[in-house]
């Protein structure tokens, strides 16, 4: 593992090379875990413009150690979450249709390589970032299902289960041996809930989307040098303030 890396943020349909390396690890690490069917693994997300990438990489870009997704909420495309339990319960699809009219998302897909694991650099790290990416895309609040490991990630940046749907949140999925809660997080600008170290590092990341931070692993006695390179060209202002709620697609 280098201890200088990148974390790079960028809109699914300009990097379709990173798209497959992002695939073909996350694909990977579920096999490592048994499973091969999982909603967020899907690889259309590729081609789906409302789709935003964060990955965690060398900077040479040769190695790609980890990385999560931010699925906007588009009203075309069901985001993962809708996907993985709609036909479980119907309710999580009227959800996301109300939070969407001031922009909404779905945090999905985090992984990280073996290389990294128990580091926090290819999983609480993109995290981070991927809050941090919100404001600009004017996004916000954000779900996400989480693994029972991944549900504190969700607590450091201010999200909470969100009981309305499923049993007060949870799920067995994707299998029926594993259990997964759906989180929320409600005020994706102001993350009023965060703990306070929290959320003043992630409004620094927004000031500063481009920049160069020495970061301490939070689980090891590791420091890292981290290239930040959050700022997304392109973007549309209220893209995804969606008003109305055009025919949507399953995929």
């Amino acid at each position: 593992m280098e201890h200088e890396i990148r974390i790079r943020a960028f809109r699914s349909v300009d990097d379709y090379d990173t798209c497959l390396k992002f695939i073909l690890g996350h694909q990977k690490v579920l096999e490592n875990h048994g499973i091969y069917n999982v909603s967020s693994s899907a690889v259309e997300w590729m081609y789906n413009p409302s789709v935003f990438v964060i990955v965690v990489e060398s900077l040479d870009r040769s190695k790609l150690y980890g990385g999560a997704r931010v699925h906007a909420a588009d009203g075309k495309n069901m985001l993962p979450i809708e996907v993985a339990t709609g036909e479980m319960d119907s309710r999580i699809h009227n959800y996301v249709k109300h939070y969407a009219k001031k922009g909404t998302c779905e945090f999905c897909g985090l992984w990280n390589s073996i290389e990294v694991a128990g580091l926090g650099i290819g999983s609480y790290f993109p995290t981070r970032a991927g809050i941090a990416i919100l404001e600009q895309l004017g996004l916000n609040s954000l779900f996400s299902l989480c693994s029972p490991v991944t549900v504190r990630f969700s607590q450091w940046i201010g999200s909470r289960p969100f009981t309305k749907i499923g049993i007060n949140g949870t799920f067995y999925y994707p299998k029926l041996d594993l259990l997964a809660t759906a989180i929320f997080l409600e005020d994706a600008f102001t993350l009023s809930l965060a703990p306070a170290r929290e959320r003043e590092k992630i409004f620094s990341l927004r000031k500063n989307l481009n920049c160069i931070i020495e970061e301490k692993s939070p689980f090891k006695n590791i420091n890292v040098k981290v290239h930040y390179q959050l700022e997304i060209d392109g973007l549309i202002e209220n893209e995804f303030y969606l008003t109305e709620s055009p025919e949507r697609s399953e995929t």
